[in-house]
Protein backbone atom coordinates (compact mmCIF):
# COMPACT_ATOMS: atom_id res chain seq x y z
CA UNK A 1 0.00 0.00 0.00
CA UNK A 2 1.36 3.42 -0.96
CA UNK A 3 1.19 6.48 1.27
CA UNK A 4 2.38 9.51 -0.66
CA UNK A 5 1.98 12.24 1.98
CA UNK A 6 2.64 11.75 5.69
CA UNK A 7 2.14 14.05 8.70
CA UNK A 8 4.85 13.47 11.35
CA UNK A 9 4.25 14.77 14.88
CA UNK A 10 7.48 15.24 16.82
CA UNK A 11 9.39 15.06 13.55
CA UNK A 12 11.98 17.68 14.48
CA UNK A 13 13.31 15.51 17.31
CA UNK A 14 16.02 12.87 17.57
CA UNK A 15 14.15 9.94 16.03
CA UNK A 16 12.17 12.16 13.69
CA UNK A 17 15.13 13.47 11.70
CA UNK A 18 16.28 9.91 10.96
CA UNK A 19 12.81 8.62 10.12
CA UNK A 20 12.01 11.58 7.88
CA UNK A 21 15.27 11.13 5.98
CA UNK A 22 14.22 7.53 5.34
CA UNK A 23 10.78 8.58 4.16
CA UNK A 24 12.29 11.17 1.81
CA UNK A 25 14.52 8.49 0.27
CA UNK A 26 11.33 6.58 -0.50
CA UNK A 27 9.90 9.57 -2.34
CA UNK A 28 7.28 10.33 0.33
CA UNK A 29 6.17 13.90 0.97
CA UNK A 30 6.36 14.79 4.68
CA UNK A 31 4.77 17.58 6.71
CA UNK A 32 6.44 18.43 10.03
CA UNK A 33 4.67 20.84 12.41
CA UNK A 34 6.88 22.69 14.88
CA UNK A 35 6.08 25.45 17.33
CA UNK A 36 9.30 27.15 16.21
CA UNK A 37 10.27 26.56 12.59
CA UNK A 38 13.88 27.36 13.49
CA UNK A 39 14.07 24.15 15.54
CA UNK A 40 13.38 22.11 12.41
CA UNK A 41 15.70 23.99 10.07
CA UNK A 42 17.76 20.81 9.57
CA UNK A 43 14.72 19.34 7.77
CA UNK A 44 13.87 22.30 5.57
CA UNK A 45 16.46 21.50 2.91
CA UNK A 46 15.18 17.96 2.39
CA UNK A 47 13.43 17.94 -1.01
CA UNK A 48 10.02 16.57 -0.03
CA UNK A 49 9.67 18.03 3.48
CA UNK A 50 7.39 20.91 4.44
CA UNK A 51 8.04 22.38 7.89
CA UNK A 52 4.97 24.21 9.22
CA UNK A 53 5.03 26.51 12.24
CA UNK A 54 2.11 25.32 14.37
CA UNK A 55 1.27 24.29 17.93
CA UNK A 56 -0.33 20.86 17.65
CA UNK A 57 -1.66 21.14 21.22
CA UNK A 58 -3.98 23.98 20.26
CA UNK A 59 -7.59 23.07 19.51
CA UNK A 60 -8.33 22.53 15.82
CA UNK A 61 -4.69 22.66 14.67
CA UNK A 62 -4.33 18.90 14.16
CA UNK A 63 -7.61 18.76 12.25
CA UNK A 64 -6.32 21.44 9.88
CA UNK A 65 -2.89 19.87 9.45
CA UNK A 66 -4.23 16.36 8.84
CA UNK A 67 -6.24 17.32 5.77
CA UNK A 68 -4.74 16.04 2.53
CA UNK A 69 -2.46 13.47 4.16
CA UNK A 70 -2.50 9.70 3.73
CA UNK A 71 -0.90 8.70 7.06
CA UNK A 72 0.07 10.12 10.45
CA UNK A 73 3.11 9.20 12.55
CA UNK A 74 3.25 10.26 16.20
CA UNK A 75 6.74 10.43 17.75
CA UNK A 76 5.90 12.84 20.58
CA UNK A 77 7.26 11.85 23.98
CA UNK A 78 8.63 13.64 27.05
CA UNK A 79 10.65 12.51 30.07
CA UNK A 80 9.30 15.18 32.41
CA UNK A 81 6.41 17.63 32.37
CA UNK A 82 2.74 17.15 31.57
CA UNK A 83 2.72 13.43 30.71
CA UNK A 84 -1.05 13.22 30.33
CA UNK A 85 -1.11 15.99 27.73
CA UNK A 86 1.79 14.63 25.67
CA UNK A 87 1.18 10.90 25.96
CA UNK A 88 -2.63 10.59 26.27
CA UNK A 89 -4.45 13.70 25.11
CA UNK A 90 -2.33 14.17 21.99
CA UNK A 91 -2.82 10.58 20.72
CA UNK A 92 -6.56 10.92 21.30
CA UNK A 93 -6.58 14.19 19.38
CA UNK A 94 -4.52 12.57 16.61
CA UNK A 95 -7.04 9.75 16.23
CA UNK A 96 -9.90 12.26 16.02
CA UNK A 97 -8.02 14.35 13.45
CA UNK A 98 -7.36 11.24 11.36
CA UNK A 99 -11.04 10.31 11.40
CA UNK A 100 -12.05 13.82 10.39
CA UNK A 101 -9.49 13.89 7.57
CA UNK A 102 -10.12 10.34 6.38
CA UNK A 103 -6.63 9.12 7.32
CA UNK A 104 -6.64 5.38 7.99
CA UNK A 105 -2.92 4.74 8.63
CA UNK A 106 -1.29 5.62 11.98
CA UNK A 107 2.12 4.78 13.43
CA UNK A 108 2.67 5.53 17.11
CA UNK A 109 5.83 5.59 19.25
CA UNK A 110 5.30 4.22 22.75
CA UNK A 111 7.94 2.86 25.15
CA UNK A 112 9.24 -0.48 26.31
CA UNK A 113 7.78 -1.29 29.73
CA UNK A 114 4.64 0.80 29.24
CA UNK A 115 1.81 -0.69 31.31
CA UNK A 116 -1.29 0.54 33.16
CA UNK A 117 0.18 -0.62 36.49
CA UNK A 118 3.76 0.59 35.87
CA UNK A 119 5.44 2.42 38.78
CA UNK A 120 6.04 5.68 36.89
CA UNK A 121 3.65 8.18 35.39
CA UNK A 122 5.76 8.18 32.23
CA UNK A 123 5.14 4.47 31.61
CA UNK A 124 1.49 4.57 32.70
CA UNK A 125 0.64 7.44 30.36
CA UNK A 126 2.58 5.81 27.52
CA UNK A 127 0.39 2.73 28.01
CA UNK A 128 -2.79 4.82 27.92
CA UNK A 129 -1.64 6.57 24.76
CA UNK A 130 -0.87 3.39 22.84
CA UNK A 131 -4.17 1.86 23.97
CA UNK A 132 -6.01 4.94 22.75
CA UNK A 133 -4.43 4.35 19.35
CA UNK A 134 -5.24 0.63 19.29
CA UNK A 135 -8.83 1.31 20.39
CA UNK A 136 -9.33 3.14 17.09
CA UNK A 137 -10.48 -0.09 15.46
CA UNK A 138 -11.52 1.72 12.28
CA UNK A 139 -7.90 2.86 11.69
CA UNK A 140 -4.81 0.84 10.66
CA UNK A 141 -2.51 1.33 13.66
CA UNK A 142 1.01 0.05 14.38
CA UNK A 143 2.66 0.58 17.78
CA UNK A 144 6.42 0.69 18.43
CA UNK A 145 7.86 0.19 21.91
CA UNK A 146 11.60 0.92 21.86
CA UNK A 147 14.13 0.58 24.64
CA UNK A 148 16.34 3.61 25.23
CA UNK A 149 17.49 4.88 21.83
CA UNK A 150 21.10 5.81 21.13
CA UNK A 151 22.79 7.64 18.25
CA UNK A 152 24.96 10.67 17.47
CA UNK A 153 22.61 13.18 19.10
CA UNK A 154 21.07 11.10 21.86
CA UNK A 155 20.50 12.52 25.33
CA UNK A 156 21.53 9.26 26.96
CA UNK A 157 25.12 8.26 26.19
CA UNK A 158 26.09 11.85 25.38
CA UNK A 159 24.90 12.94 28.81
CA UNK A 160 27.14 10.38 30.49
CA UNK A 161 30.02 11.50 28.27
CA UNK A 162 29.50 15.13 29.30
CA UNK A 163 29.47 14.15 32.97
CA UNK A 164 32.64 12.09 32.55
CA UNK A 165 34.33 15.09 30.99
CA UNK A 166 33.95 17.25 34.09
CA UNK A 167 33.48 14.89 37.06
CA UNK A 168 36.24 12.71 38.52
CA UNK A 169 33.66 10.48 40.25
CA UNK A 170 30.36 9.37 38.71
CA UNK A 171 27.62 8.36 41.15
CA UNK A 172 25.19 6.15 39.23
CA UNK A 173 21.59 5.91 40.48
CA UNK A 174 19.85 2.54 40.19
CA UNK A 175 23.11 0.96 38.97
CA UNK A 176 21.46 -2.42 38.31
CA UNK A 177 18.65 -0.96 36.17
CA UNK A 178 18.54 -2.95 32.94
CA UNK A 179 18.59 -1.45 29.44
CA UNK A 180 18.82 -2.85 25.93
CA UNK A 181 19.79 0.23 23.89
CA UNK A 182 18.64 0.31 20.27
CA UNK A 183 20.25 2.32 17.46
CA UNK A 184 18.14 5.21 16.15
CA UNK A 185 18.81 4.20 12.54
CA UNK A 186 17.36 0.75 13.20
CA UNK A 187 14.24 2.23 14.79
CA UNK A 188 13.74 4.63 11.88
CA UNK A 189 14.21 1.85 9.33
CA UNK A 190 11.69 -0.41 11.05
CA UNK A 191 9.08 2.36 11.14
CA UNK A 192 9.64 3.34 7.50
CA UNK A 193 9.23 -0.30 6.40
CA UNK A 194 6.13 -0.78 8.54
CA UNK A 195 4.38 2.27 7.10
CA UNK A 196 3.42 0.50 3.87
CA UNK A 197 3.36 -3.10 5.16
CA UNK A 198 -0.25 -4.25 5.64
CA UNK A 199 0.90 -7.16 7.83
CA UNK A 200 1.87 -4.67 10.55
CA UNK A 201 -1.68 -3.35 10.93
CA UNK A 202 -2.82 -3.74 14.54
CA UNK A 203 0.59 -4.97 15.70
CA UNK A 204 2.71 -3.88 18.66
CA UNK A 205 6.49 -4.21 18.19
CA UNK A 206 9.15 -4.13 20.89
CA UNK A 207 12.43 -2.70 19.60
CA UNK A 208 15.72 -3.33 21.39
CA UNK A 209 19.37 -3.77 20.56
CA UNK A 210 21.29 -7.05 20.51
CA UNK A 211 22.68 -6.78 24.05
CA UNK A 212 21.42 -5.96 27.53
CA UNK A 213 23.38 -3.83 30.03
CA UNK A 214 23.03 -2.51 33.55
CA UNK A 215 23.14 1.27 33.88
CA UNK A 216 26.49 1.06 35.64
CA UNK A 217 27.91 -1.02 32.78
CA UNK A 218 26.74 1.62 30.31
CA UNK A 219 28.39 4.45 32.26
CA UNK A 220 31.62 2.46 32.49
CA UNK A 221 31.48 1.74 28.75
CA UNK A 222 31.05 5.45 27.97
CA UNK A 223 34.07 6.26 30.13
CA UNK A 224 36.11 3.65 28.25
CA UNK A 225 34.97 4.92 24.84
CA UNK A 226 35.81 8.52 25.74
CA UNK A 227 39.21 7.44 27.14
CA UNK A 228 38.46 8.93 30.55
CA UNK A 229 39.44 7.00 33.65
CA UNK A 230 36.75 7.75 36.19
CA UNK A 231 35.61 6.16 39.43
CA UNK A 232 32.09 4.87 38.82
CA UNK A 233 30.10 4.22 41.98
CA UNK A 234 26.67 2.61 42.07
CA UNK A 235 24.33 4.25 44.58
CA UNK A 236 22.09 2.19 46.85
CA UNK A 237 18.34 2.53 46.46
CA UNK A 238 17.71 5.23 49.07
CA UNK A 239 20.56 7.42 47.83
CA UNK A 240 19.37 6.93 44.25
CA UNK A 241 15.96 8.28 45.21
CA UNK A 242 17.53 11.17 47.14
CA UNK A 243 19.72 12.05 44.16
CA UNK A 244 16.67 12.03 41.88
CA UNK A 245 14.79 14.30 44.28
CA UNK A 246 17.65 16.80 44.33
CA UNK A 247 18.30 16.77 40.58
CA UNK A 248 14.59 17.25 39.94
CA UNK A 249 14.82 20.73 41.46
CA UNK A 250 17.68 21.83 39.20
CA UNK A 251 17.33 23.37 35.71
CA UNK A 252 17.58 20.82 32.93
CA UNK A 253 16.03 17.95 34.92
CA UNK A 254 18.97 15.55 34.58
CA UNK A 255 16.87 13.10 36.57
CA UNK A 256 13.51 13.09 38.35
CA UNK A 257 11.76 10.84 40.81
CA UNK A 258 9.57 9.63 37.97
CA UNK A 259 12.72 8.64 36.04
CA UNK A 260 13.81 6.73 39.14
CA UNK A 261 10.50 4.88 39.20
CA UNK A 262 10.78 4.05 35.50
CA UNK A 263 14.14 2.44 36.13
CA UNK A 264 12.52 -0.06 38.50
CA UNK A 265 11.14 -1.77 35.36
CA UNK A 266 13.64 -3.68 33.14
CA UNK A 267 13.98 -1.82 29.85
CA UNK A 268 14.70 -5.01 27.91
CA UNK A 269 12.87 -7.63 25.88
CA UNK A 270 13.26 -11.12 24.43
CA UNK A 271 11.11 -10.24 21.42
CA UNK A 272 12.78 -10.92 18.04
CA UNK A 273 13.70 -7.96 15.86
CA UNK A 274 10.80 -7.26 13.49
CA UNK A 275 10.68 -6.32 9.81
CA UNK A 276 14.06 -7.68 8.74
CA UNK A 277 17.53 -6.18 8.71
CA UNK A 278 20.37 -6.47 11.20
CA UNK A 279 20.50 -4.56 14.46
CA UNK A 280 23.54 -2.37 15.03
CA UNK A 281 25.36 -2.91 18.30
CA UNK A 282 26.17 -0.11 20.69
CA UNK A 283 29.87 -1.06 20.55
CA UNK A 284 29.86 -0.61 16.75
CA UNK A 285 28.09 2.76 16.65
CA UNK A 286 28.86 4.65 19.87
CA UNK A 287 32.63 5.00 19.26
CA UNK A 288 31.89 6.91 16.03
CA UNK A 289 30.50 9.83 18.03
CA UNK A 290 31.84 9.38 21.56
CA UNK A 291 35.49 8.49 21.02
CA UNK A 292 37.84 11.49 21.07
CA UNK A 293 39.42 12.38 17.75
CA UNK A 294 41.79 14.87 16.17
CA UNK A 295 40.73 18.13 14.48
CA UNK A 296 40.46 16.47 11.06
CA UNK A 297 38.09 13.81 12.38
CA UNK A 298 36.11 16.23 14.55
CA UNK A 299 35.29 18.67 11.73
CA UNK A 300 32.65 16.44 10.02
CA UNK A 301 31.08 15.72 13.42
CA UNK A 302 30.79 19.44 14.19
CA UNK A 303 29.23 20.10 10.79
CA UNK A 304 26.72 17.30 11.41
CA UNK A 305 25.73 18.73 14.78
CA UNK A 306 25.40 22.22 13.28
CA UNK A 307 23.26 20.86 10.43
CA UNK A 308 25.66 22.24 7.79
Amino acid sequence: MRYGKVLVLGGSGFVGRHLIAGLVRRGIRVTVPSRRRERAKHLILLPTVDVVEADINQRGVLDRLARGHDALINLVGILHGDFAAAHVELPLAAVTACRNAGIERLLHMSALGAAPDAPSEYLRTKAKGEQAMLDAADRHVTIFRPSVIFGPEDRFLNQFAAMARFLPILAVPCPQARFQPVYVGDVARAMAIALEDTETFGERYELAGPREYTLQELVELVCALTHRRRLVIGLPDKLSYLQASMLEMLPGHLMTRDNYRSMQVPNATNAPWPLGGERQSLEAIAPTYLAPSGPRERYPQLRWRARR
